[in-house]
């Protein structure tokens, strides 16, 4: 995906790099893989906020995305590649033999015309393609992992994010995520071969803060700059520091460095390696 910096003819410009979206079709997306998608504004059903800043920006049609697959076995045609709002990376229209279409996550280096298939055998290795992880090859990019086979993709979706085939052993595969994690998962589970389209999503700079209302995302004040009754960093003359051992929220919970997975959880078991912290 090329990237477009502009001249520095302001300081918003100087800063803001844009996707030239080069390799999309510029079209409607299909009417009936569509749906409306609401806006809440960060708030729950009682109208409570549960988000910060939240509100506001451009109006958003939801694409149905295919997670699962599960026309086995029938070659689909890459019909378009295609934009969507909610997420950096790219999608794919796809069309069966039967007529019927679907969207689903594009992976780098597919091409309209290429053909695309899902199965619960061995079949011929291609980007695109989707089977269980015991008939991959090992040291394959993979994405769009399940963690419970059937239940659809929910691991490795996001733009430019590829996980690696490790080993296979008994009834489980060794697989390390992208986050250096590694962690087992059942062999019977399925995932597509490739790595996610659009890797250079990540080196777009929004620039002002005009482009990120359009996102939906609403100013954000620092509890530095607050009085003390408003935050517990609040106070102070100047540039002084918080005053405090450690980062708080607006609540008075430490900010970093503490460990939010919950402990004893399930999926515990299915963890080999942990993913290492960032700066070490």
């Amino acid at each position: 995906m090329p990237i477009k910096i502009y001249k520095p003819t302001s300081p918003a410009r100087r800063a803001t790099s844009v996707d030239t979206f080069e390799d999309i079709v510029i079209k409607r997306p299909e009417k009936k893989l569509i749906r409306i998608k609401k806006q809440t504004g960060g708030r729950n059903a009682q109208g409570k906020i549960t988000v910060r800043h939240r509100g506001g920006g451009a109006k958003q049609y939801y694409r149905l995305i295919d997670y699962r697959r599960t026309k086995y076995d029938r070659p689909a045609t890459v019909e378009a590649l295609e934009y969507d709002p909610n997420r950096r990376a790219r999608i794919a229209l796809i069309k069966y033999e039967d007529g019927e279409e679907a969207y689903i996550i594009a992976p780098v280096g597919l091409k309209i015309g290429d053909k695309v298939m899902s199965s619960l055998n061995a079949i011929e290795y291609g980007i695109g393609n989707r089977m269980p992880l015991e008939h991959i090859p090992l040291g394959s990019a993979i994405y769009e992992l399940e963690i419970d086979p059937g239940k659809g993709a929910q691991l490795v979706r996001s733009a430019g994010s590829a996980a690696k085939l490790m080993a296979v052993e008994g009834n489980y595969a060794n697989i390390k995520m992208p986050s250096g994690e590694i962690r087992i998962i059942n062999r019977k589970a399925l995932a597509t071969i490739g790595q996610v389209s659009n890797p250079d999503a990540m080196h777009i700079r929004i620039g002002k803060a005009g482009r990120m209302r359009h996102l939906g995302i609403r100013p954000s004040v620092r509890g530095k700059a607050m009085n003390p009754v408003d935050h517990p960093h609040g106070g102070g003359e100047g540039v002084n520091p918080i005053g405090m051992k450690a980062p708080k929220t607006l609540w008075g919970k430490k900010a970093m460095g503490v460990k939010t997975r919950k402990q004893n959880k399930y999926s515990d078991k299915f963890i080999i390696t942990r993913r290492k912290k960032r700066g070490r």
